[in-house]
């Protein structure tokens, strides 16, 4: 696995960003502050083969921004939303109805839009995992792939009428 590290250097701009929060943090030890980040690859380390060592990118920040109080509640938000899009997940039950996991409707807070993303991630999940059995698999005849293609076809729509059905809810 490759591993990432920080360049202890910032770029101009960052470091502007940061200068008013660098007191406040140093009066307050165990303090946070919300940042929206850019960085950018700067170095990389690609150990010679039969060699333990891991190859590793090193990244340096390059754009910083951090939200002032009334700003800090929107961007903890997206922060939540981006974690649900990434870790959502579900399983299908015996009628082809996806259910999302505790863990999963927990990060909603009950918002639909956040449902209904969450709910087709895990759904698009699933079936591309079951795709790339299918391509990784056996060998199939002509007549075993059409019938894949329409388990596919047929839970891709399940997915896709379960979105629509929960949205004609709201």
């Amino acid at each position: 696995m490759t591993q990432l590290k920080f360049d202890a250097k910032v770029s101009a701009s960052a470091q502007e960003a940061l200068e008013p929060h660098v007191r406040p943090m140093y009066d307050q030890p165990g303090a946070r502050r919300m940042a929206i980040i850019e960085f950018a690859a700067i170095e990389r380390t690609e150990p010679a083969p039969g060699t333990e060592k891991e190859p590793s990118v090193k990244v340096r920040i390059t754009g910083l921004e951090l939200p002032n109080r009334e700003q800090e509640g929107t961007v903890r938000e997206a922060q939540r939303f981006l974690h649900l899009q990434r870790t959502a997940r579900g399983t299908f039950d015996d009628d082809g109805q996806l259910e999302l996991a505790d863990s999963t409707l927990r990060l909603t807070g009950g918002m639909l839009a956040y449902i209904e993303t969450a709910r087709l991630r895990a759904g698009l999940e699933h079936w591309r995992e079951y795709a790339r059995r299918l391509v990784h698999g056996p060998e199939l005849t002509v007549t075993e792939v059409r019938h894949e293609m329409q388990a596919l076809a047929d839970g891709l729509s399940a997915v896709l009428d379960t979105a629509r059905d929960h949205g004609d809810d709201a």
